[in-house]
Order: structure tokens, then sequence, then C-alpha cells
């Protein structure tokens, strides 16, 4: 899932510091089930702009609506008649949504109230980590099902560098050296020769330095 973290307040209250009327606009995925900008979000976010403008002396109008989705345009269609009736949109999705609200409709202002992350998952009730980079050609299955590009601080495909110690990251200790618990698997699992094995380079095309990326489904695709 992609992990996303609202913005401060302050800083929401910045971008819409001219507009009067305003639509807040909440998406059911990725941000619902990390508690940043589902619908019960989107009504909290909209009480505190309306109390802190009211504060000011400079009331605002807020219009909540939550879809079901922001990165598809069957249901960012479904705002097309409200679009232009507001000063500006706040998107409380992920940076996906503003992105394709702001492409479809050209004609508005879209600002984000959310801060995206990573991509990973949830530890725990409220505590979600980083999993995965994004990087587009997986190699997980040399290292047990653990990601180094992601989980490394440095990224590296070849062991533990000299800054790592009792399992900690030189970053920080309460950070895991992900090159240790590969390596700890593998010995626990006899299988501690893959390691040293010849692996093909990674293919970094695949990455995000090439550009924006595109995935091309043809059987889907019209």
């Amino acid at each position: 899932m992609i992990i996303a973290d609202r913005k401060p307040i302050s800083e929401i209250l910045e971008m819409i510091e001219d507009c009067k009327k305003i639509m807040l606009v909440g998406c059911k995925g990725c941000v619902t089930v990390c508690n940043v900008g589902g619908t019960k979000e989107v009504q909290i976010l909209a009480s505190e702009l309306k109390i802190a403008r009211k504060k000011a002396g400079n009331a605002l109008e807020v219009v909540e609506k939550t879809l079901e989705r922001q990165c598809d345009p069957e249901y960012i269609a479904l705002v097309k008649d409200q679009v232009e009736d507001y000063d500006a949109v706040i998107s409380m999705a992920c940076g996906v949504g503003p992105q394709f609200l702001s492409e479809a409709y050209p004609e508005q202002r879209f600002f984000p109230a959310v801060n995206t992350t990573s991509f990973g998952g949830a530890l725990e009730h409220g505590i979600w980590t980083e999993r995965c980079a994004g990087c587009g050609t997986c190699v997980i299955h040399y290292f047990d099902g653990m990601c180094p590009v992601a989980r490394c601080s440095k990224s590296l495909l070849n062991g533990p560098c000299g800054g790592s110690a009792r399992g900690k990251c030189e970053i920080s200790k309460e950070v895991d050296c992900i090159w240790d618990l590969i390596v700890r698997k593998k010995m626990e699992h006899g299988r501690l020769d893959e390691l040293v094995r010849h692996k093909p380079p990674k293919d970094w095309r695949t990455a995000r330095d090439g550009g924006p990326r595109t995935s091309v489904r043809e059987e889907l695709s019209s």
C-alpha cells in the first residue's frame, strides 16, 4: 500500500489563504487504510480549516466529498460538474490524486493535503513501515524475500557495509540492518552459500531514474 502523512494544518491554510470556498476530496484507497485521507479524515480536516479561518475572521466554506479512488478516471469524473464551483480543491489522496485531478480539470487549482512517504505495510495498529522502493525489477528472491533496495539505507545489493553493528544500521540503533536479517535467515536455513553465487547486475532501467514509468496491459487497454 501507499503510506502517507497529512500535511500540517498551517501549510494547508497557507495554500488556501485567498480562497473563500473550497472542496475537500478524500480517497477510499490506501490513505484510508493508513488513516490519513478517508471520509473521517476529510471531516476532521474540514472542521479544523473552518475553525482556524473563523478564528482569523476570514470564514471558509468547505464542501466534503470522498471518492472511491483518485487514481482512476471513472471516479474523478464524478466531480466533473462540481469542480468549477470552488476557488480551489484540496486532495487528501496520495500524490497521484491531485495530479490526476489537475490533468482532468486544468481550469481548476488543486492542492495536496497529504505527504506521500513510501510503499509498505502495517507493523501494528497505527504503525506503518516502508518495504518497497518500486524500482520495477524485483530481486528479493535472491535475499529470502527481503528488499535491500528499500530497507538498506544505502540500497546495497552485495552485503552489509562497515557501518552496521550488532544487527543495527549506523543511521540509528532503532533501525535493523536488513543485511544482518538476510544473512541470519540464510544461515538458519543452511543456505549461506547462496549469497556468494554469481548474480546478474540488477536492471535499473525500470527504476525512476529513467523518468515517469507507464505499465501497459494490452489485453485490458483499448
